[in-house]
């Protein structure tokens, strides 16, 4: 038994402007726990030369996770401050630099404020959350499991290939 999804009245497949968000249609063909697995069972298919234009990957049950990465403390937040604010100026002295003579004088000068302001602004910065953020994070946008549509023309012979090979 095949599954549909069509959560609007058209796709950008059937004429709607390109570019603009439009819900995915077709049927669901596999389900996969990771986005790895759902991209395999896509190239498996273009590699036996199926219709992969009529294929979609859905990320499905979509979850912000944020990792901790590590502990802020003063000596790190100056340090990345400094460093920050280091390249900022070195990069606008250089470009600055190019119109100037001598050159070496504003690239200095640029180095030297761009690393002052990088360290004020990281300890204002860290200051401002009074202790209650003490650690540093990245932030992903993951999906509990990633389908695979495909338009109903093609649908049956790619679940077919899919579950021939263990890929369903």
């Amino acid at each position: 038994m095949s599954s549909r999804v069509n959560m609007g009245a058209g796709s950008s497949r059937s004429g709607r402007t390109p570019g603009l968000p439009t819900p995915p249609t077709g049927w669901v063909v596999g389900s996969y726990s990771t986005y790895e697995q759902a991209q395999a069972a896509v190239d498996h298919l273009a590699d036996k030369e199926f219709p992969v234009h009529e294929v979609t990957i859905v990320g499905v049950d979509l979850m912000q996770v944020e990792r901790v990465t590590g502990r802020l403390t003063w000596p790190k937040v100056l340090l990345g401050g400094l460093a920050t604010g280091a390249w900022l100026g070195l990069f606008i002295g250089l470009v600055l630099g190019i119109f100037t003579s001598p050159m070496w004088g504003v690239i200095l000068t640029g180095l030297v404020g761009g690393s002052v302001f990088g360290v004020v602004s990281a300890a204002l910065s860290y200051a401002a959350t009074r202790g209650k953020r003490d650690f540093a994070s990245t932030s992903q946008l993951v999906a509990g499991r990633y389908d695979v549509l495909c338009e109903p023309a093609n649908a049956e012979r790619v679940r077919d290939e899919l579950a021939r090979f263990g890929m369903k």
